[in-house]
C-alpha cells in the first residue's frame, strides 16, 4: 500500500535529513497556460536535483515588519495552494506549503487545500507583527485547527534573529525565548520548523543547542528543523534579505558584494557557515534538514540556489558519516504505454534498483557502517506508483 503523505513523514523522521527547494507562485491573475509554463520551466531546472519535494511561499506585503523601505516593490501573488497543486502534478513530488493565518478566509483555503488541492503539508506562518489589526485566527488558534484536521499535518517557522540576546533585551526579557516558542508550538502539533535564510550562524547555534537542551528537559523529542539558505549577487537582493529580517553581519556582507563574483562568494559563504553549524551542534541531537531558494527573480541568483543546493547537500549528507550515493531512475512511464504490467515491471525494476543501491553501500561501508539516505529513491518509487495510478 502506497505512503499517504510520504513528504510528511519524511520532515519529521528524525533518522534522515531532507531536502527541498523553495518557489514562489506566478503573479496574481497570471493565465492558467502560463501557470503552466512557469511551473515546467521551474520543474526542468529543478529534476537534476535530489529534493525530497518543493516549497511553495505564501508572499505577503507586511507593511508593519519594519521601518526600512522595501527594496522590491511588493506585487501579489496566485494562491500558494493552488501553485502547490500545479507543481505536484507536473513533477509528481509534494509541496511543503507555506499559509499566513492573517486571512479571514482561512477555514475555506484549509478545506481546499487539504480536499481540492490535496495537500497534506502545511507550514504555518504568524502575523508579520504583534501591532496593527489583523483578520483571521491567532498562530495558536490556527494550530489547533489544522491539529484537527485528518490527514494533513502542519510545521511552523523559526527565527533564529529572535534568539539574540539583543532580541531579548529590546523584549524586555533577560534571555532569548525562541527555543520556548518552538517547544509551545510543538505541544501544539508541529511536527517540523523551516528557518529564515541563515546569514549568522551564531544565532542559529544558539537556538539549536538552547531548543535541544529544553526538549531534554521536558522529555520531548526535538523535531526537525530545516534551515533554509538563499544566494545572493547584488547590494539590493541583500537589502531585501535583510528587510525580511534576516541578520547579516557587516563583515560578510562587506565580503560577498565586493567580491569579483558575489553569487560564488555567497555561496562559499554559505557552505561555510553550514559547516560551523554542523560542528558546533553536532551530538546535540536536532535532526536537521536543507531547504534553498531564490529570494529574487536575478537569473544569477536563481542558478546559484542550484548550486548552492547541490554543494549544501553534500555537506550535511557527509557530515552523517555513512556512506551515501545519489541514484536516478525514471519516474514516469514514457508515453503511449497503456500495459498496466509494464507500469508493474517499471515499479519492480526501480525497487530492484533501489535495494542493490543499498546493498551496494553497505559492502562499501562495511557490516557496522550505517546506510547512508539514498537521496530521491524514494520521491522516483512515489513517482512510478503515481505514474502507474494515473492509468488506472
Amino acid at each position: 500500500m502506497s505512503n499517504p503523505k510520504p513528504l510528511c513523514n519524511r520532515l519529521a523522521d528524525p533518522s534522515r535529513p531532507v531536502f527541498l527547494l523553495g518557489d514562489v507562485p506566478p503573479g496574481e491573475g497570471t493565465p492558467p497556460g502560463k501557470c503552466q509554463e512557469i511551473a515546467n520551466k521551474f520543474l526542468a531546472r529543478s529534476r537534476p536535483l535530489a529534493t525530497d519535494g518543493f516549497i511553495v511561499y505564501d508572499i505577503q506585503d507586511e507593511p508593519g515588519r519594519t521601518d526600512m523601505d522595501r527594496p522590491f516593490p511588493f506585487r501579489r501573488v496566485m494562491d500558494s495552494s493552488a501553485h502547490a497543486a500545479l507543481l505536484a502534478r507536473s513533477s509528481g513530488r509534494e509541496c511543503l506549503v507555506y499559509k499566513c493565518v492573517a486571512d479571514a478566509n482561512f477555514d475555506d483555503w484549509l478545506q481546499t487545500a487539504k480536499t481540492t488541492h490535496g495537500h497534506s503539508a502545511i507550514n504555518l506562518v504568524g502575523r508579520a507583527s504583534s501591532e496593527g489589526k489583523y483578520e483571521g485566527p491567532t498562530i495558536a488558534e490556527a494550530m489547533q485547527q489544522v491539529s484537527s484536521e485528518e490527514g494533513v499535518d502542519f510545521g511552523c517557522v523559526c527565527i533564529a534573529e529572535r534568539h539574540t540576546i539583543e532580541s531579548a533585551k529590546a523584549r524586555g526579557k533577560s534571555y532569548p525565548t525562541e527555543h520556548m516558542n518552538m517547544i509551545r508550538k510543538v505541544k501544539a502539533g508541529a511536527k517540523w520548523f523551516i528557518s529564515q535564510a541563515v546569514y549568522d550562524a551564531e544565532p542559529t547555534i544558539r537556538l539549536l543547542k538552547d531548543y535541544a537542551v529544553i526538549c531534554k528537559q521536558q522529555g520531548i523529542s526535538p523535531q526537525k528543523v530545516v534551515l533554509t539558505f538563499a544566494p545572493v549577487s547584488r547590494k539590493k537582493t541583500m537589502n531585501f534579505i535583510k528587510w525580511l529580517g534576516v541578520r547579516v553581519p557587516g563583515e560578510a556582507e562587506k565580503e560577498i558584494l565586493e567580491a569579483e563574483k558575489p553569487v560564488e562568494k555567497s555561496i562559499s559563504f554559505l557552505c561555510d557557515l553550514l559547516k560551523q553549524i554542523l560542528a558546533e551542534c553536532a551530538g546535540v541531537g536536532v535532526p536537521l534538514g536543507i531547504s534553498c531558494e531564490s529570494v529574487s527573480i536575478f537569473k544569477s541568483e536563481i542558478d546559484g540556489v542550484h548550486e548552492l543546493f547541490r554543494r549544501l547537500q553534500c555537506i550535511l549528507l557527509d557530515s552523517r558519516g555513512s556512506p551515501w550515493k545519489v541514484s536516478w531512475i525514471e519516474v514516469m512511464p514514457p508515453a503511449g504505454k497503456e500495459d498496466d504490467k509494464e507500469d508493474e515491471k517499471n515499479l519492480i525494476v526501480a525497487r530492484e534498483m533501489v535495494e542493490h543501491d543499498q546493498r551496494e553501500l553497505m559492502r562499501a561501508g562495511g557490516s557496522q557502517a550505517l546506510l547512508g539516505v539514498l537521496v530521491g529513491a524514494g520521491v522516483c518509487i512515489t513517482g512510478m506508483l503515481l505514474g502507474a495510478s494515473k492509468k488506472r
